[in-house]
């Protein structure tokens, strides 16, 4: 049996392995119930949190959660609020905003594995919005090391060539418009899931502006807590997580040890890294990072298995 995710983003997960997961109902920090999934209970490696991108379900990570549990992690998959399982029965009138999938939903996603795993190590990975929001977390200097699958910043002048009049026609045009109108954007159009109002026009109006959300009242406090490893993968044929875009996200983790790998020989784009077809090649690259063994820069050993990749610290 199949179970088939949302259009673009899911292609098709297994329903024996969401099966494999067990359900969870985890408090964000101002009360919103989210649903989450819990992997490898048992396991005595780390615990791994994975933040999703914009408009994707938890259960596209259910591959990707299950080879981590077989390394030894245990992991939490969540869905923010207005997304998925976590979301209400109708979207119109719901005030939930982006910055409250940092702020609210991951910092209590942090709060609860920190409460029902003491001493075990905190691992994040973040699929593009999903590495934007590890900042706005107030625990998140309680995080062992960060992966970023993706994560950029959303400013349309950062887009090459004749892409960026498209998404600047989205942010100031299409997606306000029809958000205003029908009281959330669409997710037919491309996005994935539905998007509540709020959230869609707080995105549209972080990606009209140059600082994208450190013009909007987001801290950059938050983002210099960080001062771990944090390894950021980003690929040639991604049209929404251009080179530019990721390295801008990246430099504000200014106190991180950041390491930049950008492939451009796969095709992988914007959504494929997690799907099971690169268990074998790609996901053995990140292994060793996220638990936290060896000396070798994952730099090095990319590059070595990919001749196309290009990376660096930042």
């Amino acid at each position: 049996m199949w179970v088939c995710a949302d259009g673009m983003f899911g292609g098709y997960v297994s329903s024996g392995d969401i099966f494999m997961g067990e359900p969870l109902r985890i408090t964000a920090t101002d009360g919103y119930g989210l649903v989450g999934t819990l992997f490898g209970r048992d396991q005595r490696g780390p615990v791994v949190v994975i933040n999703g991108a914009t408009g994707v379900r938890q259960r596209y990570y259910a591959h990707f959660a299950q080879w981590l549990v077989e390394l030894g992690a245990t992991v939490v998959t969540y869905d923010y609020r207005g997304i998925g399982a976590s979301r209400p029965h109708r979207l119109k009138g719901f005030q939930g905003r982006m910055r409250d999938w940092g702020e609210h939903d991951f910092e209590g996603v942090l709060r609860w594995v920190k409460q029902s795993f003491a001493g075990r190590e905190v691992v994040v990975v973040g699929h593009s919005v999903g590495g934007q929001l590890i900042g706005m977390a107030a625990s998140n200097g309680d995080i062992a090391r960060v992966l970023t699958v993706a994560s950029q910043v959303g400013s349309w002048r950062l887009w090459p060539g004749a892409s960026k009049w498209a998404f600047a026609g989205l942010w100031y045009g299409l997606m306000p418009g029809l958000t205003r109108v029908m009281g959330y954007f669409p997710g037919q159009l491309g996005i994935g899931a539905d998007l509540p109002r709020e959230v869609a026009l707080e995105w549209a109006s972080w990606c009209r502006h140059d600082d994208y959300f450190l013009g909007h009242g987001i801290a950059r406090e938050g983002y210099e807590r960080v001062r771990v490893p944090m390894l950021s993968l980003s690929f040639g044929d991604d049209g929404y997580a251009p080179k530019a875009a990721v390295d801008q996200l990246h430099s504000i983790y200014s106190r991180a040890q950041v390491e930049r790998v950008h492939l451009t020989e796969k095709a992988v784009g914007h959504f494929g890294f997690f799907r099971e077809k690169f268990a074998s090649s790609l996901w053995p690259l990140v292994e060793e990072f996220l638990r936290g063994q060896g000396a070798e820069s994952i730099s090095s050993r990319t590059t070595r298995r990919a001749p196309h990749a290009h990376a660096g610290t930042l």
